[in-house]
């Protein structure tokens, strides 16, 4: 399959319109309780799409610029970028409040995922880089903001459970990711 197909395949996925390779909607996965966001690992290539193909679900279709042009250009699929980016903060413990993120009412039962090697700091990566590339780096930003301020937090208690690899991998996503 060329990208060109793929990134029609995101696009198609983001309006509705089509499933993922597992058969389920948007609104599918948007419904997942958090213990199947925790344990189910073939959903977040699809709500958080990406250039290059991941080994966690190689099925998944990768962003070719046409795709990029399409979310830049089209208010209605950056939304439901959105309601996928809104999904995945309140399962992290977040919420929108303003311009900013914070810590939800959540955030303590929600922070599992603060933990040594976590396969959530990859996600937290992949979703800084994906909003960043798909036009919603005000978003990025502020996930990242809300990030650094939990990193410092825990850099302050002497906690180790942020390795600075992951605090790099954040900043690298937020600050390198290259605009369409």
């Amino acid at each position: 399959m060329n990208n060109s197909s793929e990134g029609a395949r995101l696009v198609a996925f983001f309006e509705g319109s089509a499933p993922d390779d597992r058969d389920r909607f948007l609104t599918d996965i948007l419904a997942f309780d958090d213990e199947q966001i925790e344990r189910v690992h073939d959903f977040i290539q699809w709500l958080f799409p990406m250039p290059e193909r991941s080994g966690a679900n190689p099925s998944a279709p990768i962003l070719d610029q046409a795709a990029i042009d399409e979310f830049h250009a089209r208010p209605e699929l950056r939304a439901a970028l959105r309601l996928s980016f809104d999904r995945m903060l309140a399962f992290y413990g977040f919420a929108r409040h303003g311009d900013l993120i914070v810590k939800s009412a959540s955030f303590p039962r929600s922070s599992g995922w603060l933990s040594a090697g976590n396969h959530n700091h990859l996600r937290l990566t992949r979703i800084l880089r994906s909003l960043s590339i798909l036009g919603d780096r005000e978003g990025a930003r502020a996930l990242f903001d809300a990030l650094a301020e939990v990193y410092h937090e825990e850099s302050r208690n002497g906690s180790n459970r942020i390795s600075r690899s992951s605090w790099q991998f954040w900043k690298n996503a937020v600050l390198l990711a290259k605009p369409a």
